[in-house]
């Protein structure tokens, strides 16, 4: 399986911290946030890595390289403008290929398995679901037996990590789209599975949560 990290935000939430350096490039525990993910993807054998990336894009390229300081071997895609999350994948997938792939937002810091992450035959979405944090209380998706829903309850966050088949982007044209409504009408015809992760997620989307982050990671 191939894997994405998704790092071309411009994480204007973060700013001042964002205004000279890529979110991804933020350190915690005294490592930027995306070798955590490069690390744990070459554990888990994924080796083959997309990245795209817009704001100070040059600066990831710079300190990641090709990638084989890290075990795996790294493919750039460059936006300009930002396309979100849909867009940004749709225009990568000539470098993801045509079997299922990963994808992981580059602001997220999570120990789930990447190696024990598949996608059901007939699916076309698997994704990662946590229990709510305190800054988003009301969740994104239901989870029931393995299916992912729209509506339901208990309602749960959506991880930013999720298993795609190229065929979710079928019928989308090139540009600036979110991710959500491709998986929506993916759930309305029951092709997204999903599991609930209760190990460790941080959602880096503040200062306050990169610091808290930082001194978990250095408890």
């Amino acid at each position: 399986m191939r894997a994405m990290i998704l790092a071309a935000g411009r994480g204007a939430r973060m700013r001042p911290l964002t205004d000279h350096s890529p979110k991804p490039l933020l350190v915690a525990g005294g490592k930027p946030l995306i070798q955590y993910h490069l690390e744990r993807l070459a554990a888990a054998g994924i080796r083959e890595l997309v990245i795209n990336h817009a704001h100070l894009g040059a600066q990831i390229e710079a300190a990641l390289g090709d990638g084989a300081r890290f075990g795996v071997r790294i493919q750039y895609s460059p936006e300009n403008p930002a396309l979100e999350t849909g867009g940004g994948i749709l225009k990568a997938l000539p470098l993801l290929g045509p079997e299922p792939f990963l994808v992981i937002n580059g602001d997220v810091w999570c120990d789930v398995d990447f190696a024990g992450l598949a996608i059901e035959a007939g699916d076309l979405a698997h994704l990662v679901l946590v229990a709510n944090p305190p800054h988003h209380p009301d969740g994104d998706f239901a989870l029931s037996d393995g299916r992912v829903l729209d509506r339901g309850a208990p309602r749960l966050t959506f991880s930013g990590i999720g298993v795609y088949r190229p065929e979710l982007f079928d019928g989308q044209r090139p540009g600036v789209f979110p991710l959500a409504p491709l998986l929506r009408r993916a759930m309305a015809t029951g092709q997204v599975g999903g599991r609930r992760h209760d190990g460790h997620w941080f959602d880096i989307g503040t200062p306050e949560r990169l610091a808290a982050l930082d001194a978990w990671l250095n408890r």
